[in-house]
């Protein structure tokens, strides 16, 4: 198993991508720390994982508050004993209007979860990883952060930001033995895309706008964290590995 011995934490593990990944990193033999703000879905990802044999814990964390994002890191260090990954994953989407429509208020949720939240997960988890001699730090960004799209400017300017950050940090702690990269995904099968779901005219073309014709599940993307996140990845870092059914070629 790739992550036996090891201890990592996914935020927004309650569901989608996040749970996916909680999953994946016990079955290849890692101790998670799930963290969410959505406590019954996060409890509901540790007893998957436990009824699987696997070992995790629930920290009920808004990634947006330094205190919180210190405790989850204390708490799961406390527990498991280390810390070597840190999968930055916790996001939320906006109202799609135009950019003059959009609310400060609704802005700076959007910024302070998707950017910030992935800033504080970097800043206190890298004193922890180095103390393991090392590990790997994955971000979500998103296929809207690399191209963008009209109607969600905050979210396209965080996940931007997100891009930006995960090479910033690269170069900060390559030499302290820690990896930082990044995914960008396209349309996934979670949450988040269910207003789009919901869109008679617009769902039937978001749903097959990639070249290969169709949405990717969660499953598909935590492969992908996995990797970045593994010893096969040892050579890479400060990038942003597509997964997106060829969404941003398209």
């Amino acid at each position: 198993m790739r992550f036996s011995g090891k201890t990592a934490i996914v935020t927004g593990g309650g569901s989608g991508i996040g749970r996916a990944a909680a999953i994946r990193f016990a079955q290849e033999g890692a101790a998670v720390a799930v963290a969410d703000v959505d406590s019954l879905g996060g409890e509901e990802t540790v007893s998957i994982i436990e009824n699987a044999g696997g070992k995790a814990i629930f920290v009920k964390t808004d990634v947006a508050d330094s205190n919180q994002i210190k405790e989850l890191i204390s708490t799961t260090t406390n527990t498991f004993g280390s810390l070597n990954i840190m999968f930055n994953n916790a996001g939320i989407g906006n109202s799609e209007v135009r950019s003059t429509d959009l609310s400060e208020d609704e802005w700076d949720k959007v910024v302070d979860i998707n950017l910030k939240g992935v800033f504080l997960g970097i800043k206190y988890a890298v004193p922890e990883l180095i103390k393991a001699g090392g590990g790997a730090i994955v971000n979500t960004a998103s296929l809207l952060g690399l191209k963008g799209q009209k109607y969600m400017s905050a979210y396209n300017a965080s996940k931007g930001g997100v891009v930006i950050l995960t090479k910033n940090a690269a170069l900060e702690y390559g030499k302290k033995n820690i990896r930082v990269n990044a995914i960008a995904p396209g349309v996934i099968d979670t949450k988040i895309i269910e207003n789009w779901r919901q869109s008679e005219w617009k769902w039937p073309i978001i749903s097959k706008a990639n070249a290969l014709g169709r949405i990717g599940s969660p499953e598909e993307v935590a492969n992908a964290v996995l990797f970045l996140a593994s010893d096969e990845a040892s050579f890479i870092t400060g990038a942003t590995l597509s997964v997106d059914g060829g969404g941003l070629t398209f």
